[in-house]
């Protein structure tokens, strides 16, 4: 049985895997594929980029982690952890495309992909939209009985 500090980093993993799933689907469009490449293994690779988002999500969630020295600063110290998450996701990203892209040639941008230097906007960007809206999942609370919405203190 896990301890009840880890339910936070628990619920992140939860979001990130459902609004990672999302977004990976949303973006294929962005990205190229050979002629050979069908449809199964298109799922594949949205299966494995969508597990690889979750590692960084808990890594970052990690990160935060340590810099606030709290496993619970989604509910602590949200705003202090969330930028320090977003940053780590954030690096991580820019250096995983900039690798994956340009020096493996792993996977190749459509030229509907927006870039900032190369790298692409849509995978920078989720890691600027994403992780705040898993931080509000994770802090909102069960409704009461009275329909009151609690949401724990924040910084």
């Amino acid at each position: 049985m896990l301890p009840p500090s880890a339910l936070p980093a628990v619920k992140w993993a939860g979001w990130a895997l459902t609004l990672n799933l999302l977004w990976e689907v949303a973006q294929l469009p962005f990205y190229s594929f050979a002629p050979t490449v069908g449809p199964l293994e298109v799922a594949w690779y949205v299966i494995h980029c969508t597990a690889g988002d979750v590692g960084i999500a808990l890594a970052s969630f990690g990160v935060a982690a340590l810099a606030t020295r709290d496993l619970e600063w989604p509910s602590r110290r949200p705003w202090f952890g969330l930028a320090i998450a977003l940053a780590a996701g954030l690096a991580w990203t820019i250096q995983s495309e900039w690798r994956n892209v340009y020096v493996r040639g792993a996977w190749t941008y459509a030229p509907s992909m927006p870039t900032i230097s190369g790298i692409g906007l849509l995978p920078m960007l989720q890691w600027l939209v994403l992780p705040p809206l898993a931080l509000l999942a994770v802090r909102r609370r069960w409704r009461r009985p009275g329909g009151v919405m609690t949401v724990q203190n924040a910084d």
